[in-house]
């Protein structure tokens, strides 16, 4: 034989690194990364949840009216009775010289708000095509939101994508106990609305008599404490900030009784307003609210810098983690809704795993069959490539802790065929030349040559299929373009570079005399 030429010490690196890092996955082993099993797999739950996109459209007027209220305030206008109303925010001047700054601040910070004018009263409401507008990024933002708490949660490739035109799709794998169900649930409908409100100290003291109604009427909203629905707190409605100025949110400790809390930080605006509002609202209370709940109402004793603040309400350890992903992750700008549920049981699973195992197993049998029995040796080589290729596929999505769902499976099974389908066209190509009269060195070579380019034209137009698949599908579908991207790239370096390395290397063993032996062929024209 040859000496080892570098194809083959390629060849034989890969292979070593394909069963090495194939054997977490193949054991199932606790060390080690290893392959993650899809939805339809391991069983998990499916979710079909629907947006309230109209909330969204509330949300955008109460973000409107804190905007117009901080410029007003920061520019010293004296106004009166601002306040939301059907989706409006209005508001009165006091001064009539103060017009002119008004008109200024609504013309450059709100271009796209519908402004009426009555005299020194103002009303700001939202046009047709920015409600529109608004729903539209609602749901957009739900699937961003939704997608990014779930990664940040540590689950493995959820599934999560749009339907239609106001419904979400969520599969999370992996998820087989009623407690992991309801706190993936929990975590996935939280609207995480973190706003800053300051208490109507002028009429609190009236707050258990009075109705939502008349609260309304002086601009303000009646909200429970978290933890005793019994008390009740009367705040303006227009909050001082909100959540969309929140950047970090961690889990602490209280340093007097170490029950969890959660620490947050806003951005520079936050910081800003919330500086100045505490800096002119000393002595008087200003309530964290998170969805809807009073968390801690205190006084402020003086300007609170640095843009930081706690929130605290009897967490348990996970639920203030679960409530500081929410945060971190951005408010839900609407609610949403679960109108579909169902799990699907690791038995369903397992039964998918059988049957695509053995799928996987006859095909590869009877490529495996086939190819020694029509080429001899030359077949032999090629399932040794195809081995290969099969440990490499395995390794390399276990490094990246890839999920593997049915048509991912299915995928497997097509890269089969596909990685001997290189060698079909090599060895015929061989065989072509060797019954043209050509030497076995020489038709080897230009085998391979000849071959090279209809291999490298169909592997490189089916990798872009894959790729664009990969980009534009979801969940299943990015499974199988993934397990086909690396299976071609794979089947390039063992049924191109590696067999033609093997042949070198035997090269000297080959005996033109048993072609049939070693190609499948009977011929009297080699030399």
């Amino acid at each position: 034989m040859n000496k080892l030429n570098y194809r083959v010490v390629i060849f034989l690196f890969a292979f070593l690194f394909g069963v090495v890092f194939s054997i977490p996955s193949l054991t199932q082993s606790d060390e080690g990364k290893k392959i993650t099993l899809g939805l339809d797999l391991q069983g998990g739950l499916h979710m079909l949840l629907s947006v309230k996109s109209e909330v969204a459209v509330e949300s955008k007027v109460k973000s409107i009216g804190t905007t117009i209220k901080y410029q007003l305030e920061k520019e010293d206008i004296i106004f009166d009775d601002l306040k939301i109303e059907d989706n409006s925010v209005r508001f009165e001047l006091l001064d009539k010289d103060d017009l002119p700054k008004v008109t200024e601040i609504l013309k450059d910070d709100f271009k796209e708000i519908n402004v009426k004018q009555n005299g020194l009263s103002f009303t700001l409401t939202l046009s047709p095509q920015l409600i529109e507008e608004t729903k539209k990024n609602a749901i957009n933002q739900a699937v961003d939101t939704i997608r990014n708490r779930l990664n940040m949660f540590g689950l493995a490739e959820p599934t999560v994508a749009k339907q239609g035109m106001d419904k979400i799709l969520v599969e999370v794998p992996g998820i087989k106990t009623q407690a992991d169900e309801q706190r993936i649930r929990e975590l996935i409908a939280k609207a995480a609305h973190l706003q800053m409100m300051a208490v109507d100290e002028d009429r609190d003291a009236r707050v258990n008599t009075m109705s939502e109604a008349e609260a309304k009427q002086y601009g303000d909203v009646i909200l429970t404490d978290v933890s005793n629905p019994k008390q009740k707190y009367l705040l303006h409605s227009i909050p001082i900030l909100d959540g969309s100025m929140l950047v970090d949110a961690k889990v602490g400790y209280d340093r007097q009784n170490n029950q969890p809390l959660i620490n947050f930080k806003l951005n520079g605006q936050g910081a800003k307003i919330f500086g100045d509002f505490s800096g002119r609202s000393v002595g008087k209370r200003m309530a964290v609210v998170l969805d809807g709940k009073v968390y801690s109402a205190p006084v402020i004793r003086e300007r609170i810098g640095g843009g930081s603040g706690q929130i605290s309400g009897n967490f348990t350890p996970q639920e203030a983690h679960d409530v500081a992903i929410a945060l971190r992750s951005g408010a839900l700008l609407a609610p949403v809704q679960v109108e579909e549920k169902r799990s699907v049981g690791p038995s369903l699973g397992a039964d998918s795993i059988r049957a695509s195992m053995i799928a996987l197993i006859i095909g590869f049998l009877s490529v495996v069959v086939f190819m020694f029995i029509y080429y001899g040796m030359a077949g032999a080589i090629a399932n040794t490539a195809l081995i290969a290729n099969l440990f490499l596929i395995l390794a390399i999505m276990s490094l990246f802790e890839a999920t593997l769902t049915l048509p991912g499976m299915a995928g497997i099974v097509l890269t089969v065929g596909m990685a001997v389908d290189a060698n079909v066209i090599i060895n015929e190509r061989i065989r072509e030349l060797l019954n043209a009269g050509n030497s076995i060195t020489k038709s080897i070579e230009q085998g391979y040559n000849n071959a090279f380019t209809a291999i490298w034209d169909a592997n490189v137009t089916t990798l872009i299929a894959a790729v664009v698949l990969f980009a534009y599908g979801t969940g299943p579908i990015k499974g199988f373009s993934l397990t086909i991207s690396i299976g071609i790239l794979a089947s390039m370096l063992t049924a191109i570079l590696g067999t033609h390395g093997i042949y070198q290397w035997i090269l000297p063993k080959i005996d033109k005399k048993r072609l049939n032996f070693w190609f499948g062929i009977k011929t009297k024209g080699a030399k």
